[in-house]
Parts: C-alpha cells; structure tokens; sequence
C-alpha cells in the first residue's frame, strides 16, 4: 500500500515461522456452540469460526508481521499500474485444489462472483460496488477492473478465498449445509465430522504449497480437531482432564489464579504469553441505534455512566485487564487526548453540525469511584435521561409517552462471564428505573438474531489491524447499517464516519492516512455506540507441553489462526 513490503523477493520464510519446524502430531480445540454447515463461505449457517481461514488459499497472503503487505500465494505474479484502477494476477502453474485438480482462472472468476452474491455478507460489497469487470487475459491470468477509486481494492481482491467451480454444478452454493463441504485449495482437508460434537481436519501431504517460501514452516500438524462444548467452563474442564491441547484465557484473573490443577501443577500445561502491537479494537457491548430508544447520544451516556466499568473490572477479573479507551487505541491509529488538532481538526470541522458532543472538544469514557454504589455517575446519568424525555414513576423509567424503558441484551449461550457482567449491570439499571433482561440464546438463534438486528444491546468484538480499510465501511459504514447479515451491528449512519472511511482509503501518505483514522476513531467513540470492556493487549495461551512455537513473535502476535496453531510445531514430531 505505501513503500515496499519488508521482504525481498527471494525471502526463505516468513520470519515468525520456523522454516525447518517438523510436521506431525494432532492439536485439539475447543469451540462452544455447534454448527449446522461445513461452508464457511456461504450466509446460510453457522461453521467452525477456524473453518474460514483453513478451508481455502487466496490469491495472496498477508504477512503478520507488517501491515498493508500481502504476498504471493496462488498467485505467482501481480501487476497494477500507478493509480490502481485494476490489478492482474498471474496463477501459479503447480496451484492445485485437494483433489488434484489445477485451480484455473475459471474458478477464480466463479468464486468472485458467486462469494459477491451468494457468498456471506462480508464479501458482497466488493463485488457489487467495487468490481466494474473481471476477465481473462491469459491461460493463467485474470484482470479485474474496478469500478471507482479505491487504492486498497487490489489488496482486498488479492485476499479472496478460490473455491473450485464444478463442485457446485447443478447445486445451491448458499444450501451446501452440512451435504458437502468445499474442496479445498488449502493443506488441511475435512476428514470426519459429527454435527454438534467435533469437526475433524487432515494434512494433506500432496498439498500443492508445501514448498512455497510463505508457506515453509506453516501448517506443521498431521490432524486439527474442533471439539463443541456447551458452554465455556465445560470446555476449560475438558482442557483441565486432557481433552483439548490447547485453551486460549481471556480473562486475567483465572490466568493467574485458576490454572492449580493437576496437569499444570505437573508441568504437562504450559501457560504462554504473546504480546502484540495491533490496536486495541473494539469489545463490549453495541447499543442498537435502530431502536428509537437507544439512538438518542444522552441515552447512551447514561448507559456509559451507568456501566460501572471499575466494580464490575474488579469483580470479574480482579482489576488486572485495562479497559479500551477508543477502537485504535494501543497504536499510533489511535485518537489523541484533548480537542482535535491539526490534520484531524481540517478533516473533522466540515461535519461540525452533524457530530455529537466530544468529538472535536474531546472525549473520555466515564471513570465511577470502584464502589458498587457509583452514586456520582448515576445522578449525571439521571440528568441526561431527564434531558432526553424520561422520568422515574413508581420506581420506573419511563417517558412522555408513558413507555417504560427496557433492555433486552442478547447473549450466547455458554458466554458465562458476559452474562456476570450484565449480573452486575442490571442492579446498576434498576436504580435508574430501567429493567434489563438477559436473552440468553444457542447457537444457530444468536447468529440468526444477529443477522437481523433482533437486539437492544449485543456483544461485539471487532479486531482492528494496523492496516484498518475497506472492513471499515462493514463495520461502521452507513450503507452497512441496514443490510441483513452486516457487521454494522450498532446501526451507524453518519455522514463524518462515511467520509473518514473514504478518505482512509484514498489516502496517499501515511500523515494523511493517519489523520483520517484518529478522526474516526473520535467520531466512534464519542459517538457512545459501545460500552467497552477490557482490551486483550496480550494473548495467553495454555497448552500441552508438547506444543511450541518459534522465538521471533509477529508485530500482530497471536490472531484468529495465523499464529496458533499456523506456526506452532509438536516436539514429538521432531
């Protein structure tokens, strides 16, 4: 995107992988829920969340070890002119799907388009806003012309999953369920499974990139299996008897105090912390602004003064996780403290009018006193709803209407820890008159009522790079706010973020790129969308003793799969 990528083009191996780590053995995971499709591609469904980044290569890479790079992986060239209306790649010659066949510029074609309108929300947008023609230009290449200026569009084409075509003759690619799962270009290849119970995945030992410098030293297990759990302490119980090889910690407290059991305490669990330098994202709770309630900024403050952060930090993980201050925090992405200044300033005053309070003046998420009581923010937090038409009458919020004022938080099944937060929430609501119900769902129901935006407030993690783009218009862009499926889950519509987004993209320096994502980030936070919780500024990963990983950690440490298990090894093996 700027500059040159960090490795030249006769690089050995990505430098967090250990090129000569040994292949062999079998990691088991945990997941809570189940599932009811092996396509993780398709909208229909719910999958294995690892299943996404295992079941198919894309035309490029990204290293995790620096931000807007991608290298070649199916494909063997790359070309784009000086101002990026269109990218061509050249597929390499050895590229094969699992069943032997050659991945073929057809298929490429077919899966743009088909992920761009059957495929899952997430892929649509590109297709149908982004790409102006794709064609082939040669036996082995494919050009795709885009519709309008976007520099970071031959990236994101780069990244797309290819899934092979005449697998899908004659049948519903959104309907695959658990009938069949794609046949894959990638080294692991579904080899059993059983709905609600595990999903089992092999090596392929004929895996057309075992060779390939960006994948040396990767993809190092003979089997994977994804175990399902009800619900998360049953699953740390599995990994406390031996049933998983691995469990990743996110709370801090249990990482320090819960981990006396036998296997640690006989060193057959080792507890392992990677650090990372990717912004802190965003984790907590949305306020859906769709409902009529909750789209007033005083509303959604109180709710803020009313979260008491401090007490319930304390409670749930003995006050040793930080909250997130803003979306890019822990970077250099992030908004600075006080009013806006400089760049951000110009970017920002245009859209004065139209931006709630604390954007351009500046803006901090509430501090309570650590007491239970948090009687200081909860009489701000009573002003602010009197000033948007509510009153308590007989002990209820209501307003001139004479609508009482509900919250209905939607929540996982098995999600144990979030549903003691909203424990500790509901006391704080009801001083305010407010009564919270917990709407705690399985699997397949939360994923369908996600998807259609059937919530008050619902629990949201959006893991945010160093190289934060296009995902940006899904996550918080106005067109994203009403489209089934979407990520916009708080219901975003706002003119400044629209234009922050756009500028990020056609930035080209990085002084103005950074500009334009601190303003984005003021416009989010102050825009009180989220009551945030604690950030994951390291990740803490239990495992069998068995299990290593290189001594050179990536710049984004340990992320969906690309680290652990990706570049983990067993020392059996060796």
């Amino acid at each position: 995107m700027y500059g040159t990528p960090a490795l030249a083009a006769d690089f050995n191996a990505l430098p967090y992988a250990n090129a000569d780590a040994p292949k062999g053995g079998k990691v088991v995971f945990g997941n809570t829920g189940g599932f009811d499709t092996l396509n993780p591609f398709a909208q229909k469904g719910s999958a294995p969340w690892q299943m996404r980044f295992l079941m198919a290569e894309s035309l490029m890479g990204r290293s995790q070890d620096e931000p807007f790079s991608l290298y070649g992986l199916l494909a063997e060239t790359i070309e784009v002119p000086e101002d990026r209306s269109w990218v061509e790649f050249t597929l390499r010659a050895e590229a094969r799907f699992s069943d032997g066949s050659p991945v073929t510029v057809e298929d490429v074609i077919w899966s743009f388009e088909t992920l761009g309108t059957e495929g899952h929300a997430r892929y649509r947008n590109f297709w149908q806003n982004g790409i102006e023609k794709i064609e082939q230009t040669g036996d082995r290449s494919v050009r795709l012309t885009f519709a309008v200026d976007n520099r970071e569009y031959a990236l994101i084409a780069g990244l797309r999953p290819i899934l092979k075509k005449s697998q899908w003759d004659g049948k519903v690619f959104a309907d695959s369920g658990l009938s069949e799962a794609p046949i894959t270009s990638a080294a692991y290849v579904i080899s059993d499974f059983e709905p609600g119970r595990f999903v089992k995945l092999k090596r392929n030992p004929d895996y057309w990139g075992n060779d390939l410098p960006f994948r040396r030293g990767t993809q190092n297990f003979d089997e994977m299996r994804i175990d399902l759990y009800g619900d998360i302490n049953v699953m740390f119980e599995g990994f406390k008897a031996g049933a998983l090889s691995t469990y990743r910690e996110f709370n801090a407290n249990t990482w320090e105090t819960g981990y006396d059991f036998p296997r640690y305490l006989d060193g057959e669990v080792v507890k392992s912390e990677i650090p990372h330098g990717r912004p802190s994202g965003m984790t907590g709770f949305a306020l859906n602004t769709r409902r009529e309630t909750l789209s007033d900024w005083r509303v959604r403050e109180a709710l803020l003064l009313a979260f008491n952060f401090e007490f319930i930090n304390e409670t749930i993980t003995g006050g040793r996780q930080d909250r997130i201050s803003s979306y890019f925090s822990n970077s250099e992405l992030g908004m600075q403290a006080g009013a806006a200044d400089g760049l951000v300033a110009e970017l920002l005053t245009p859209f004065r009018s139209h931006l709630v309070p604390g954007v351009i003046e500046g803006y901090e998420l509430p501090v309570s006193d650590g007491t239970e009581r948090n009687r200081k923010n909860l009489r701000k937090a009573t002003k602010l709803l009197t000033d948007a038409g509510w009153s308590v009458q007989d002990g209820v919020l209501q307003n001139n209407k004479g609508d009482t004022f509900e919250l209905k938080v939607l929540l996982r099944q098995g999600d144990n820890e979030m549903q003691s937060v909203m424990d500790i929430y509901a006391q704080a609501l009801d001083r305010l008159g407010i009564s919270l119900i917990q709407e705690v769902v399985d699997n397949a129901q939360y994923v369908e009522r996600e998807s259609l935006y059937d919530f008050d407030m619902v629990y949201m993690r959006r893991d945010l790079s160093l190289s934060p783009g296009n995902e940006q218009r899904l996550y918080w862009g106005s067109q994203a706010a009403d489209q089934t499926g979407g990520r916009n889950l708080m219901g975003i519509q706002s003119k400044a973020a629209d234009a922050m987004i756009e500028t990020m993209l056609n930035a080209r320096s990085t002084e103005e790129f950074n500009a334009a994502t601190r303003a984005l980030d003021r416009i989010l936070t102050a825009g009180r969308y989220v009551l945030p919780i604690w950030q994951y500024d390291v990740a803490r990963i239990a495992h069998d003793k068995d299990l290593t990983y290189p001594d050179y950690l990536p710049l984004y440490g340990d992320r969906a799969t690309y680290f652990m298990p990706h570049v983990w090894w067993s020392k059996t093996a060796e």
